[in-house]
């Protein structure tokens, strides 16, 4: 006899909803309305009879039965997804890798080429787009995310921490020169990155730098447009290390610490490389975190 199942569409509805705990983050992943989802999930309900959501105002919280099926259901996409990814494909093996925006383009992208070289006929997929992905649900074989603290989970590899310095144009450097030749950064615009963790307020903690407004500056929402800022000559930006590694190199951008003569300052948070579960079991994807683990081995290095 076959097996009675709820309807697919539903049970979708239900895992990123449960995922997300929330409607609108859930119609937004899977690109519809708030109110199918809505009305999917009450579909999914009467189904099966059981009341799977707390539905309050603003909130949004799954019942005890709801938190135990999401767990079944959360597994059932997955294994539909690594089988879909197992198939033979007739167009050659294609990796997916979810990265933050600045991370891809300062630091990941320049070195592809190698892993393309390497790889000829492996196709690569890079996403930046700032949703949650899930893996491997949304089709992605690895993400790179930053965390404060080491995960427990051998699916989670470090690829390297960052260092903060501060940085800015050699014309803006000198801006800050005072009568006797030092540089006073008291004088200088902090250009300040709203959406990290770890900002001016820390370096000038770890670097017992005093008489510095840590508060005042332009503020910035990404990494990018601090640095883009730090070139065009509008300030003093913190700058992470390997990530601005190549501007330094180039001479866009100097180090102001050397003239301070404070040290880099460690970053409490780390990039890792985060991957399926079934990673080792394809050459190609066991290739590519093979590759980027000794990418990330060589900055630290360098740096």
């Amino acid at each position: 006899m076959p097996l009675r199942l709820p309807p697919l569409s539903s049970l979708r509805f239900f895992e990123a909803a449960g995922r997300h705990q929330s409607f609108k983050l859930a119609a937004a992943e899977l690109n519809v309305t708030p109110s199918a989802v809505s009305h999917g999930i009450v579909t999914l309900e009467q189904t099966l009879g059981v009341e799977l959501f707390i539905r309050a105002p603003r909130r949004l919280t799954l019942t005890p039965a709801g938190a135990d099926y999401l767990r079944y259901i959360s597994r059932a996409f997955e294994l539909i997804a690594t089988g879909t990814q197992r198939l033979p494909d007739r167009h050659g093996r294609s990796i997916s890798v979810s990265c933050a925006p600045t991370l891809a383009s300062r630091w990941l992208l320049p070195r592809l080429q190698d892993f393309r070289t390497l790889w000829p006929d492996t196709n690569v997929t890079v996403d930046t787009s700032p949703r949650q992905v899930n893996l491997p649900t949304d089709g992605f074989d690895f993400a790179i995310r930053m965390s404060r603290a080491p995960v427990a989970d051998p699916s989670w590899r470090k690829l390297f921490g960052e260092q903060l310095v501060p940085v800015c144009s050699p014309a803006y450097r000198d801006s800050l020169r005072g009568r006797d030749g030092k540089v006073d950064l008291r004088r200088a615009t902090l250009i300040h990155v709203t959406q990290a963790s770890e900002d001016w307020q820390t370096w000038l903690a770890r670097t017992e730098t005093s008489g510095v407004d840590a508060r005042r500056g332009l503020h910035l929402d990404t990494i990018q447009l601090a640095f883009e800022a730090a070139i065009g000559g509008l300030g003093v930006a913190l700058g992470r290390r390997p990530l601005v590694d190549r501007d330094l190199a180039s001479g866009v951008l100097v180090e102001l610490s050397k003239e301070l003569h404070t040290g880099l300052v460690d970053a409490e948070t780390a990039y890792w490389l985060v991957s399926t579960e079934d990673a080792a079991e394809r050459a190609d994807v066991a290739g590519f975190r093979n590759w980027l683990l000794g990418e990330a081995r060589e900055s630290v290095h360098a740096g």
